[in-house]
């Protein structure tokens, strides 16, 4: 691959897997790192480290200096926040300051991670990119900040020229999870054995390396201003903690839990994280989400871009080896 390829991100999940993805190809990679960051995925990789954060407009404009692609995947991604300014500041504006850099720079693609999370949510049935969506119905400070974030984008290609492609990845898991990510740490609880019960809700699972190829296509294949779902298997939370009990050789939680009750649990546990500074373990918005079965459809990347996924059960299975090789699965 020609050209010199800044990743964000690239310290975290999905960041890293895109950068393996690239250096298997012969990429040149500078990758963005904030000055505190857990480096272990980037460690062994022969990549260009720079320091920036994407709340210093100054250090994104040093970083892209000299590249001539840019796959933006950073940001903030917790479910909870006490302040959703800050979160707004990293991903909104944080997204804005960046692509204005590459324009400056005169990048001749930007390949920009989104989420499902900004996509519309069909009742019962499978979304795709073109089902209707509005900040309105985007439940929580990261929805609401990937929604704005993605209409940046869209907004300097059709009024900057910018040169972007976006993909939407569902819910990746495998290795590289060094937080782990919410969708980690319920892999983690359920191979454990400490998850007695569930919610009715559902999820697309997909390998977090088949999310990497699919960004290389999207840098390759894609159409300027298009999104891209990058997704697998959509399947229920009792079927996934099936699937895992199956792989660890343990027992599936049999107990389905109703929503209702637990919204003064999540209530008091929100209050408790306020005052301790911990991440709660169950939030207020976690369970409005979970009213919905995020299901999605990834046939228009399959058909323009050649995208394909793993099963869901490999994907899983990655996912339990990664923690066993962590030490949080025993």
């Amino acid at each position: 691959m020609d050209g010199k390829f800044l990743v964000t991100g690239a310290t975290g999940f999905v960041g890293s897997a895109i950068v393996r993805a690239l250096l298997a190809r012969g990429a040149e990679v500078r990758v963005l790192a904030r000055p505190n960051s857990n480096r272990h995925n980037v460690a062994s990789l022969k990549v260009e480290v720079v320091e920036g954060r994407l709340e210093d407009a100054a250090s994104l404009r040093r970083a892209m200096h000299g590249c001539s692609v840019l796959i933006h995947t950073a940001a903030d991604y917790r479910i909870w926040v006490p302040d959703p300014r800050a979160m707004m500041a990293a991903n909104v504006d944080g997204t804005r300051a960046l692509m204005e850099a590459a324009l400056a720079e005169k990048v001749s693609r930007v390949v920009y991670t989104s989420s499902v999370a900004t996509l519309g949510h069909v009742d019962g049935g499978i979304a795709d990119e073109d089902t209707p969506s509005d900040i309105s119905d985007k439940v929580g400070p990261y929805k609401q900040s990937k929604f704005l974030a993605e209409e940046v984008v869209r907004r300097m290609v059709a009024d900057n020229g910018l040169p972007a492609v976006i993909v939407n990845p569902s819910t990746p898991v495998g290795p590289g999870d060094v937080k782990p990510t919410p969708t980690g740490r319920m892999i983690v609880e359920a191979a454990s054995g400490r998850m007695p019960a569930y919610v009715d809700t559902g999820l697309n699972i997909v390998h977090v390396e088949d999310v990497a190829e699919g960004h290389l296509l999207a840098l390759e294949k894609g159409r300027i201003g298009e999104r891209y779902i990058l997704g697998g298997d959509n399947l229920t939370l009792a079927d996934i903690l099936g699937r895992i009990a199956r792989i660890t050789g343990g027992k599936p939680p049999l107990m389905k839990l109703p929503r209702l009750p637990l919204y003064p649990l999540a209530v008091g546990a929100e209050l408790w994280a306020r005052l301790t500074g911990a991440e709660p373990f169950v939030t207020v918005d976690g369970l409005k989400m979970s009213r919905w079965k995020m299901f999605f459809s990834s046939a228009k990347a399959e058909r323009e871009l050649g995208y394909r996924h793993r099963s869901a059960d490999e994907a899983l299975k990655a996912a339990v080896e990664w923690f066993k090789h962590t030490g949080d699965v025993a």
